[in-house]
Order: structure tokens, then C-alpha cells, then sequence
């Protein structure tokens, strides 16, 4: 029964930054979560959206002198090039509404910068954080291919990227574009299908789930080569648990931040939860004696 912990430890931290991934390192948990898009130079960087986000990111400065494409929020990250990203300020959360639940618990860390997944992989190296595994998602919209570009192409980058930094074999791809799990079927030994109710399309899956397998989701995912089946926490009931079971697939669900919640999906037998709090789950899980993962002590600084 595992902790992962959602784009680093969203709840705590900014999203999709090596602040966050290096708080939930210290945090302890099983495996970091993290979303990927490509720029317009073919850099892999750490992002929810495929525009930039009003929500977590803030213009500073131009790249260059009277860039035409400043500002840049708003912006297609495909459009954009590492250089012109680098100068958003992503560790301010701006909510659009004061109901946003992350804006009182997530500490800001103003200046922070959007990082590429090389710099991901070095701070895990940096930390000798060799027990704790990644779940790279590639963001993909079918339906947006002037946003997503080719998925073929990303996956492949991103595998390149985890190899050579020697962490491939304890990585996982996730997706909700099923062509990215079709591409990773034989460059990725993990691969994660992720499905909510917005996705179950045959544009995202490229099949009719209902038709082809009879409102079977998990015989879906694993007809196309998924190892674990991760859905939005209100698809999990016995009957999905029990096909997943009969599918082989272990279940990962997202996003469970509330304990009581958390402790019925342990219940109901899903291998993990994904979460923005991973205090929370870690208080959780020893209150119901499971095992949890060592915390990851930061580095020590090398004296001069």
C-alpha cells in the first residue's frame, strides 16, 4: 500500500517544482508524481498545462529585449522556449477564487523557477533518493493537437531522459492520451492509465471502452499494454476494483487527500493513493500499522 505524492506535494509546496519535489523527498513516500510538457526547443519541463498557468505562474521579465511573445502566461508551452519560461515566477500560487483549498496550506516560495525533468532527476541523485520512484506524466490532449504535439515524439524524450540519468528502470509513464502508453509499450516497463470520467472517450483511449469491452475500463487499459490502472477517486467503487483485479492491474488512485477517504480506498484494495497531502497519508498509515516509506534526509552542504 503505497504514498505517492501528487505533482511533488501540491497541498505543501508549489507544484511541479524541485522545492516541492525536494520537501516531499524529505516528507518520505513511495514514489513522486510529476507532469512533463514539451517547449518549442524540445526541452522537457515541469508542467501541469499546456498553456501557462495564471494560477502558478507570473511574468517577471522578457527573455530577450521587446520579445514579441511576452507576456507569456496564457501561452502555449509548445510555443515557448526553455529561456522564455525560466523567467516565470512559479512558486506563488494565484487562485482565481478565494475557495481554492491549496492557497492556506501551500507555503509560497517566491523566484522559484520552472524546472526541466533533468533538474528533477539530479535533485534525486543529489539526494541519494534511490528508493523512491517517478511517475512521469506526459500531459497529451488529443483533442488539442496544436497544444500537445506529437506523442510519440515526447514519450520518447522523456524514456531518452530517464535513461540516461540511469533512472528508468524505477520509473513509471502515466497518461490520459492512450497513444502514450501505446508508444511507451515497449520503452517503459511501468506504464499508468490514467482515466476520469472527462477522458473515457474513444478521442483519449483510441477504443470504445463500453462497446469493445462492455463498460470494462481496467480489460481496456490492460488490452493496451497498462501495467496500473490509475483513476479519479470517483470511479473507484467495488466494481471497478473487482475488474481490475480480473484485469491484473493494480489500482492507483488520484487525487485522495482527506484521511477518512484515503483509509476506504485502502479497504477497497487500491495498491496506492496519490495525494497533495503526503503528511496526511503518512499519519494514516500509521495509525493502520502499514509500512511506510523512509523519509529522504537533505544532502549535506560539501565544505569548502
Amino acid at each position: 500500500m503505497e504514498i505517492h505524492g501528487h505533482r511533488g506535494a501540491r497541498g505543501l509546496r508549489p507544484e511541479n517544482t524541485l522545492p516541492g519535489m525536494a520537501h516531499t523527498l524529505e516528507l518520505g513516500v513511495h514514489a513522486i508524481e510529476l507532469d512533463v510538457a514539451l517547449t518549442a526547443d524540445r526541452q522537457l519541463v515541469l508542467t501541469h498545462d499546456l498553456t501557462v498557468s495564471a494560477v502558478t505562474s507570473v511574468d517577471t521579465a522578457p527573455a530577450t529585449p521587446a520579445d514579441p511573445a511576452f507576456p507569456y502566461v496564457g501561452k502555449p508551452i509548445r510555443s515557448l522556449s526553455l529561456a522564455q519560461l525560466r523567467t516565470l515566477d512559479v512558486g506563488v500560487r494565484r487562485p482565481k477564487t478565494r475557495a481554492d483549498r491549496f492557497v492556506g496550506t501551500q507555503l509560497p516560495i517566491p523566484g522559484t523557477r520552472m524546472p526541466t525533468l533533468g533538474a528533477v532527476l539530479g535533485l534525486l541523485a543529489a539526494y541519494g533518493a534511490d528508493g523512491v520512484r517517478l511517475n512521469v506524466e506526459i500531459k497529451s490532449d488529443p483533442t488539442r493537437p496544436d497544444l500537445s504535439g506529437d506523442p510519440r515524439q515526447a514519450t520518447e524524450l522523456v524514456v531518452a531522459e530517464l535513461d540516461r540519468h540511469d533512472r528508468l528502470g524505477d520509473a513509471a509513464i502515466l497518461s490520459f492520451d492512450w497513444r502514450v502508453l501505446r508508444a511507451a509499450q515497449d520503452l517503459a516497463a511501468r506504464r499508468y492509465a490514467l482515466v476520469e470520467k472527462a477522458t473515457l472517450k474513444s478521442s483519449w483511449l483510441g477504443l470504445s471502452y463500453k462497446k469493445d469491452f462492455g463498460g470494462d475500463i481496467a480489460a481496456a487499459a490492460a488490452s493496451i499494454g497498462a501495467t496500473t490502472l490509475s483513476p479519479d477517486k470517483v470511479l473507484v467503487d467495488e466494481l471497478l476494483m473487482s475488474q481490475a483485479s480480473a484485469a491484473g492491474l493494480p489500482v492507483a488512485v488520484w487525487t485522495v487527500n482527506d484521511p477518512d477517504e484515503a483509509s476506504r480506498m485502502i479497504d477497497l484494495g487500491v495498491a496506492a493513493v496519490v495525494t497533495d497531502y503526503p503528511d496526511r497519508m503518512r499519519e494514516l498509515w500509521a495509525q493502520r500499522g502499514l509500512s511506510l516509506p523512509l523519509p529522504v534526509p537533505a544532502p549535506r552542504p560539501v565544505s569548502a
